[in-house]
Order: structure tokens, then C-alpha cells, then sequence
């Protein structure tokens, strides 16, 4: 049984209600709910966080990281920003993929650049909400190998 550990950003606990033009009507609350029931059909648990907070972000990194075998990420804001979670994730070598509900690339400039994308094993960007679910399967299939 491995142990995935799924991080949403900023403002990501607004889900539901935060622009669903953009990023649709399911809450946080709903998708977390949807993975753990997936995770645990396949053997394996998940643990999730949100932070408003980057330096919360970093320390639950750091106290997580060593009973677990993957990072899903969900950066928010932080991932144009945020080179103190880069290097959280960089320091416990925790292999991770970084996830995106909206396009990054078809918004503005700012958001095309990314502090994770280069040290990810892949990024998922635009899909969704299934987004999420696509990671969480391909993190148990890197785990196979």
C-alpha cells in the first residue's frame, strides 16, 4: 500500500463557488472525496491538505514526505510564486505531479510560467476536475514500476 499525498493552493477551498466559468461546480470537499474512494479501491491511501498559506504548505511537505510515496499538487497562485514549495519538494525528493483545473497556457502571461513544471514527473493542465483523478491513477502506475 503506498501512501499519495494530494496539496491544493490558495483559494482552492473556494472551489464550487470561485469563478465556475473557470473552474467548474464541484467543491474541494466533493473531488478529495471521489480520490480517497479511489485510492483506497486500489489499495492505497490518500492524504490531503489546503493552505491559504504557503509556509503552511512547507511544513506539512516536510512532516509528510517521509511516509510517503507521492506528491499530487494542485500549487494555485503559489505556482507562479512560490520557490520556498519547490524547494520543500526538491529537499524530500518526493517524486510529484503538478495539476491544474484550468488551462494555464490559454490565460494570462503570468500564469504560463511555473516554479514545478521543470522538476514534476508530468503536469496535468486543463482537464478539469478530472484532472485530478488522472494524476492520482498515474502516480499508482508510476508506483508499479
Amino acid at each position: 500500500m503506498s501512501n499519495i499525498l494530494l496539496i491544493n493552493g490558495p483559494n482552492l477551498n473556494l472551489l464550487g463557488n470561485r469563478e465556475p466559468d473557470i473552474y467548474g461546480s464541484k467543491s474541494l470537499d466533493d473531488i478529495e472525496k471521489e480520490l480517497y474512494i479511489i485510492a483506497d479501491e486500489m489499495g492505497h491511501k490518500l492524504n490531503a491538505f489546503q493552505s491559504n498559506s504557503e509556509s503552511e504548505i512547507v511544513e506539512w511537505i516536510h512532516s509528510k514526505a517521509d511516509d510517503a510515496q507521492f506528491l499530487i499538487i494542485n500549487p494555485g497562485a503559489f505556482t507562479h510564486t512560490s520557490i520556498s514549495i519547490r524547494d520543500a519538494i526538491l529537499g524530500t525528493n518526493i517524486s510529484f505531479i503538478e495539476i491544474h483545473i484550468s488551462n494555464i497556457f490559454s490565460r494570462e502571461e503570468f500564469r504560463k510560467e511555473s516554479y514545478f513544471s521543470d522538476i514534476a514527473e508530468g503536469v496535468i493542465s486543463g482537464l478539469g476536475f478530472q484532472g485530478y483523478e488522472l494524476a492520482l491513477r498515474a502516480a499508482l502506475e508510476m508506483l508499479k514500476k
